[in-house]
């Protein structure tokens, strides 16, 4: 064998190791395809939550039809984890060590992802824009690879408890909330404004498991309390059966429900409009059900999608707003990656986002993070609900200034 048959077999031989190692480097990514992992709950106690993945789903087959990201295809992989932790571990393994995504987009529920959150650390793959709010998706020294995308639980109870300042300064308050990390943060967040004066204020509190059926005596027992301020911190199923409950009762509190409970598909009409009337939350989205966004670019933009990908969706379910959202955001992440799409550049990217103005957040509300900031969205408003839509009053509030 000659000396130039030589080289090229070791100018070959280096070739494959490199493209190799490039491979191994860009796990989920190859010439043609970026794989992108998710679970969320088709079925279980949550599955009003399952329509984010579908629209999740939806947006990037609008995207690869549109000729995707550099010269790449998104695969969309989106498992069922029944909204429970066990499942939960058992398909995010999946995606990870079987189908080799490149990350993990919004996976949703505080207790299914804080399951998986030390896993993914530790494999250092992504936890991009985690659909849950508890305050554990913000912490970059720690858990370098999880950050959250919507504001956090902590920043909207502290904006409820300075709201019952306002409104009810002497209000006996009474609080729903699970028993999962979400319900505490809520309590943290009325803590972080009330302090001392929490347990004077707050006359009584009930709790729920995510496996109860209903949550019907708890709001009787809180009803009995003489409290005249309600806080429901809760997921749509159980927001819904508090709402239709307290109707029954014929109590009129200051009720305040979580953001994560104001879809008007799968809260309000089910339970009927007229029984929510006056309910007060916050928002940082804008619904498809306000006359302000008739003509709004941004929603028109997200009413075209929804028409030709989605078009058997109810428009008032805001959980297809909020994917929506994220999905424009992690887009906005690939393609600052510029090609390279390993995990290390993908958080990279996803932790320097400058101002990014989305289609359907709130006007002056925008998208910002860096390597200490794993807080993209820090701004809500006050709303309330009229009877045929939800109506924002006040100022924009800023979570980092509560």
């Amino acid at each position: 064998m000659d000396r130039r048959t030589l080289l090229l077999l070791a100018a070959a031989t280096a070739l494959g190791v490199n493209r190799r190692a490039s491979a191994s480097e860009t796990p989920g990514v190859t010439s043609t395809e970026i794989k992108i992992g998710n679970t969320a709950p088709y079925s279980g106690p949550a599955s009003a939550f399952g329509v984010i993945g579908q629209a999740l789903s939806a947006y990037f087959r609008q995207v690869n039809d549109n000729g995707g990201i550099s010269g790449r295809k998104i695969n969309f992989i989106s498992l069922d984890d029944a909204y429970s932790p066990p499942k939960t571990v058992e398909q995010t393994r999946r995606l990870v060590e079987s189908d080799e995504v490149a990350f993990i987009l919004n996976g949703i529920g505080s207790a299914p992802q804080l399951a998986v959150q030390r896993y993914m650390n530790q494999r250092k793959v992504p936890q991009l824009f985690v659909g849950a709010g508890v305050d554990k998706w913000s912490q970059p020294d720690a858990l370098p690879w999880s950050i959250g995308w919507q504001p956090t639980f902590r920043t909207e109870a502290s904006i409820y408890a300075r709201y019952v300042d306002a409104e009810r300064p002497n209000g006996r308050v009474a609080m729903l909330h699970s028993s999962e990390d979400a319900g505490k943060d809520y309590v943290a967040g009325l803590r972080s404004v009330w302090g001392g004066n929490f347990d004077k204020k707050v006359v009584r509190v009930a709790t729920y498991e995510t496996s109860d059926p209903i949550v019907e005596s708890q709001i009787v027992r809180l009803h009995d309390s003489g409290a005249d301020v309600l806080v429901i911190t809760a997921t749509p199923k159980y927001v819904a059966q508090a709402i239709r409950k307290i109707y029954e009762l014929n109590w009129k509190p200051l009720t305040l429900i979580t953001n994560t409970g104001i879809s008007v598909a799968a809260v309000i009409n089910p339970v009927g409009p007229e029984k929510a009337v006056g309910v007060v939350s916050t928002g940082y989205l804008k619904d498809n059900g306000d006359p302000a966004w008739k003509d709004d670019p941004g929603m028109n933009a997200f009413r075209r999608f929804m028409k030709q990908y989605m078009p058997n969706a109810d428009l008032g379910d805001s959980n297809y707003v909020f994917a929506y959202s994220v999905a424009e955001t992690a887009l906005h992440v690939l393609k600052q990656c510029d090609g390279n799409f390993s995990r290390e550049n993908i958080m990279k990217e996803a932790t320097n986002i400058r101002n990014l103005a989305l289609s359907c957040l709130l006007p002056g509300i925008m998208v910002n993070t860096d390597s200490k900031n794993f807080r993209p969205i820090r701004q809500m408003q006050l709303q309330r609900w009229t009877g045929t839509h939800w109506e924002r009053f006040g100022d924009l509030i800023d979570g980092s200034a509560t």
